[in-house]
């Protein structure tokens, strides 16, 4: 009885959450596909087939598609490896106790809670080769001897829009694995202490194992919103230059309000939130511990 009430609780409490998801998420995806199945005859008789098929099927003979998905790919797992990384130096820095670690801790958040589109048009005049911050520090440090069009050219166009993510979005992960690190006790950090563990070996021991729920939480979090990231790209490059950084998202959106072919742009969407959806779940799957339901 115990564990069935454990369970209509856990249900309870996620209800909320599953039924705003079921709202904004799949039942527009199941609108999207019945109305793409369907036609209307000559009389105005709507009857199902599998035209709407083919919207699916021209996918794979898309070669913009294909390359929109690559620099999807490429953005995605660039700015999430960036940010883990970065994300766990800053948290294990911030849970250290000095002065002003509260001050600290709320400035690191303030590039998260900026609005992204005036975050990106920033980075946009920063990387700008007439007149930009990053050509300037760059010349008079000697490093550069010539202004460089960051977003002019496909080599370096991918590479800022990592670092601008990076730099948007690196304090939401530092932040989850902050209370990550406040949720380990310290009696299992004292403990290893005792047993006479490095720094090292303690950090790569103790504190990663029981930190990578939280770097579970944080990545998959960072996956869907870099999958489907759309107003950072769309302000700094329009997925240029060339469609060197166009991504699944603004080809989608292309497609779809610029091109008003809404089949297809349907499609390109249907086909994102599901390849997303299903990398989440292998994940997860792959994450999970031995004989946990998955």
């Amino acid at each position: 009885m115990n564990g069935r009430a454990t369970l209509r609780e856990r249900w309870t409490l996620i209800a909320p959450a599953f039924l705003l998801l079921v709202a904004v998420i799949v039942l527009p995806i199941l609108r999207v596909l019945w109305l793409s199945f369907q036609h209307a005859d000559l009389v105005g008789h709507a009857q199902v087939s599998f035209a709407g098929l083919d919207q699916y099927l021209r996918l794979w003979h898309d070669a913009r598609w294909f390359k929109a998905l690559g620099n999807t790919v490429m953005f995605t797992f660039s700015s999430i490896a960036a940010e883990l990384l970065l994300g766990f130096a800053f948290a294990l820095f911030l849970h250290r106790a000095f002065r002003g670690r509260g001050l600290v801790r709320a400035l690191v958040t303030l590039p998260w809670v900026l609005p992204t589109a005036i975050m990106a048009l920033a980075w946009a005049w920063i990387a700008n080769d007439s007149f930009g911050v990053a050509n300037d520090m760059l010349r008079r440090l000697g490093i550069l001897h010539a202004p460089v069009a960051w977003l002019g050219h496909p080599s370096t166009a991918m590479t800022t829009l990592v670092l601008a993510d990076t730099w948007k979005t690196t304090p939401f992960v530092t932040l989850v694995l902050l209370a990550g690190l406040q949720g380990i006790p310290e009696t299992v950090t004292e403990a290893s202490r005792l047993d006479g563990l490095t720094s090292w070996q303690r950090l790569t021991r103790v504190t990663l194992p029981l930190l990578l729920p939280s770097v579970l939480v944080a990545g998959l979090f960072r996956l869907i919103q870099a999958y489907g990231a759309f107003d950072l790209i769309y302000v700094m490059t329009g997925g240029g230059p060339g469609g060197s950084t166009e991504t699944v998202s603004l080809y989608a959106y292309r497609n779809y309000f610029r091109y008003l072919d809404f089949g297809y742009g349907s499609a390109l969407a249907v086909q994102a939130v599901a390849l997303v959806a299903l990398l989440a779940w292998l994940i997860v799957r792959w994450a999970r511990e031995p004989g946990e339901v998955a």
